[in-house]
Parts: structure tokens; C-alpha cells; sequence
């Protein structure tokens, strides 16, 4: 079984992922896969260059990632070119990794399943929900960023009602670690099978 785990930024979902790990399931971040693609892969990064210029390329001939971002964020077409470039690749390496997979289920880590209409990818879809200002104050320490920056990221995102009417499972994250890892072994019975009281 596919499962796609989900959640807007700062909701915990690389938390939750890690509690899954420990459990014996094999977890893939689709995420940190795109973030990697143009440092790992020869070919997405020639076509890169070849398509968006050196202007990205600082002097230790590396993608100016900051430079990108400004970029992306305010010009849709390059944004869609860009993902024109990753996806595809990254889709490859998903399915190599539930080819090869031996857990019982296989967790794809997702940001973005609404906004990017895959829901259809997954046979069961979990989404990790806390409430709005502690999802805005986790991602602001955790990426050092204006609660600001946090909320724009947020307004560009599927809304929580969006993404929790999607789930089959939802774990919520409103408290501490040892509340979440209770939380995702519930989910794991249940994707298991399992029937538990609640």
C-alpha cells in the first residue's frame, strides 16, 4: 500500500515521518528529493543551465538557491519550468523506491498533494494537522524566517479545511513529541489493519 503523508509547513510531518521510520516503515521525502535533484543529478542540472542560464550558478559552481527562489516565487512561468525539470526525475526515484521497498506499507512524504492533483497516487492519504499559530511559529524558528514569510507561505498553500477533506487518517500535532508519537501509532494500527479503541 501507497500512503501520502501530508501537512501544511511547520505542521510536523518530518516528525511524524521519523516516528514511522521507527516503526519499521520505509519513508521517502519527495520534498528533499526536489531540493537535491539539481545537486545530484548531472543531467537535470545541465538542462537547467541550459534553460534558466549561468546567472544561477555562483562562483562555486553550485545553483544559487536564494537567487532561485526570488525568482520562482514571483514568475510563474519559470516556477513551471522548473518543476517541468524536477518532477519528472523525482518521480522516477519514488518509483524506484516502492519498487524496492520491503515494508508493509510505504510512506511517500508529500508537501503539496491538493495543489499538485495527485491525490489520486496514493491509496491512502494521512495528513499531520495542528492548529494555526503553532504551525506558524514552529516553521518561523525552524527556518529562521518572519512569522511573516511563514504566513505568505501558508496563503499559497491548500487551506487546512482543503487538506484535512482529503484525509483518510489525520494525525494531530498540538502538542509534544511523546503526543505525537502516540498519535502516529494509532494511525499505524489502523493502516495496519489493526482495530483499536480510540
Amino acid at each position: 500500500m501507497i500512503v501520502g503523508l501530508t501537512g501544511g509547513i511547520g505542521s510536523g510531518k518530518s516528525a511524524a515521518a521519523k516516528i514511522f521510520v521507527e516503526l519499521g516503515i520505509d519513508v521517502i521525502d519527495a520534498d528533499e528529493l526536489s531540493k537535491n535533484v539539481l545537486i545530484e543529478n548531472q543531467k537535470a542540472k545541465k538542462i537547467f543551465v541550459e534553460k534558466f542560464g549561468q546567472k544561477y550558478i555562483n562562483s562555486n559552481d553550485e545553483i544559487d538557491r536564494e537567487l532561485l527562489r526570488e525568482d520562482i516565487f514571483k514568475d510563474e512561468k519559470k516556477r513551471k519550468d522548473l518543476e517541468g525539470i524536477i518532477h519528472p526525475i523525482v518521480r522516477e526515484e519514488i518509483s524506484e523506491f516502492v519498487v524496492n521497498s520491503k515494508s508493509i506499507y510505504k510512506i511517500i512524504m508529500v508537501p503539496l498533494i491538493l495543489e499538485t492533483n495527485s491525490v489520486d497516487a496514493y491509496e491512502k492519504i494521512v495528513v499531520v494537522d495542528c492548529d494555526l499559530d503553532k504551525q506558524i511559529e514552529r516553521a518561523s524558528r525552524r527556518d529562521d524566517v518572519s512569522k511573516e514569510n511563514v504566513e505568505n507561505i501558508i496563503k499559497n498553500q491548500a487551506s487546512r479545511e482543503e487538506r484535512l477533506s482529503i484525509a483518510d487518517q489525520v494525525i494531530m500535532n498540538n502538542a509534544s513529541l511523546d503526543d505525537l508519537r502516540l498519535e502516529v501509532i494509532k494511525v499505524h494500527q489502523k493502516l495496519l489493519g489493526l482495530k483499536i479503541d480510540e
